[in-house]
């Protein structure tokens, strides 16, 4: 079911001379999705979006068609764009992408780290553990302990092509990596899991932290797409 744009969902006003407006509108939808302000399968009513931004539908119908292409919305024909909502076919290819870069960019990580590097990256695995081992804990606070421990960890690898293509990966995957966390216990056992990738970072075994992320995405993979096709039978 996909409901209009909530009328409670608040932006910052659009500025006039920081950034063209189209960049401004698409930097504050972006952040709207990937906090779940905006929903998968929500509509984005263009005039909705242009009472809400003060801009014209020339700016909004840019910022959907630049949204569509890093995957975050999708435009239907004849009905408008949604905030995208993977199918378990795509979010199966996703999971295997995702295996294949992440992996990686461990190994990569590995070898081009410093260790100041890898120290910062130990306390991204202590905040992630220390979010995700509370009694009840919060998905949109482990999520931003896991984005922290991503970015430390690209940036490691000094790779500008994996930091663009993961970027992109990440942004798409969060709807999936939130549907993953928020079920019973998976980001206490999430967390164990990117521990013992870290433990093997830090003995700088590339091979067994590779193997260790793989694994991870597999089980991360095995949770999103149960719920995902538990979702699609109701």
């Amino acid at each position: 079911m996909t409901h209009a744009v909530e009328r409670d969902w608040s932006v910052a006003p659009i500025g006039r001379i920081a950034a063209p407006l189209r960049e401004q509108v698409i930097a504050l939808m972006r952040s709207a999705i990937l906090d779940f302000q905006l929903r998968p399968g929500q509509r984005l009513v263009e005039r909705e979006l242009i009472e809400r931004f003060g801009v014209s539908r020339t700016t909004i119908r840019e910022a959907l068609r630049d949204l569509a292409s890093e995957g975050l919305v999708t435009v239907v024909p004849q009905k408008g764009a949604i905030v995208a909502a993977p199918s378990p076919e795509e979010a199966a290819d996703l999971y295997d992408v995702r295996a294949h870069l992440e992996s990686l960019a461990v190994e990569r990580f590995v070898g081009r780290a410093t260790p100041e590097q890898v120290a910062r990256l130990r306390r991204t695995v202590e905040e992630l553990a220390e979010v995700s081992e509370r009694p009840s804990p919060d998905t949109q606070e482990v999520l931003h302990a896991k984005d922290r421990f991503y970015d430390t960890l690209i940036e490691g690898t000094g790779s500008l092509v994996l930091k663009q293509v993961l970027g992109s990966l990440q942004a798409r995957v969060r709807v999936l990596r939130a549907t993953s966390l928020g079920t019973s216990g998976r980001a206490q056992e999430a967390a164990n899991e990117i521990r013992g990738i870290m433990a093997a970072i830090e003995r700088r075994d590339a091979s067994e932290a590779s193997r260790l992320c793989i694994q991870h995405i597999q089980n991360a993979a095995a949770t999103a797409l149960s719920a995902l096709v538990a979702g699609e039978r109701r």
